[in-house]
């Protein structure tokens, strides 16, 4: 198991992690210190727990709003399958109609040929 040792509003927090994953984690903490900064900067002195729990909040909408927007696409994505299934079968039933005009015009072609040679 790794650690590693991240910065967040000025103090050192050492996390605990998966091997490998010491980069992500840096990336994490960095994207949550930058909205600390961003709470301290509009709001002024502000208490840490304060501030960990706005970020948190923050962050949180965010991944809100992404599952949203993801189940939106999923959504979409599944209507254009239906269209595309609806498509399909319309396309195999013009296919299906075209093959028998098609033998149709054959058997007549065949009639009109035997008639000449007869």
């Amino acid at each position: 198991m790794g650690q590693i040792t991240v910065g967040v509003n000025g103090r050192n927090y050492t996390v605990g992690c998966d091997n490998g994953q010491e980069e992500h984690i840096a990336e994490l903490a960095a994207y949550i210190d930058h909205h600390i900064a961003e709470l301290k900067e509009s709001m002024g002195a502000v208490g840490d727990t304060r501030l960990m729990l706005l970020a948190g909040l923050i962050v949180a909408d965010e991944l809100s709003e992404t599952v949203a927007k993801l189940e939106d696409l999923e959504a979409e994505l599944e209507g254009l399958r239906q269209s595309q299934q609806s498509v399909e079968g319309k396309a195999n039933g013009f296919e299906t109609q075209a093959v028998q005009l098609i033998d149709g015009i054959t058997a007549r072609i065949d009639d009109i040929s035997a008639r000449l040679n007869a």
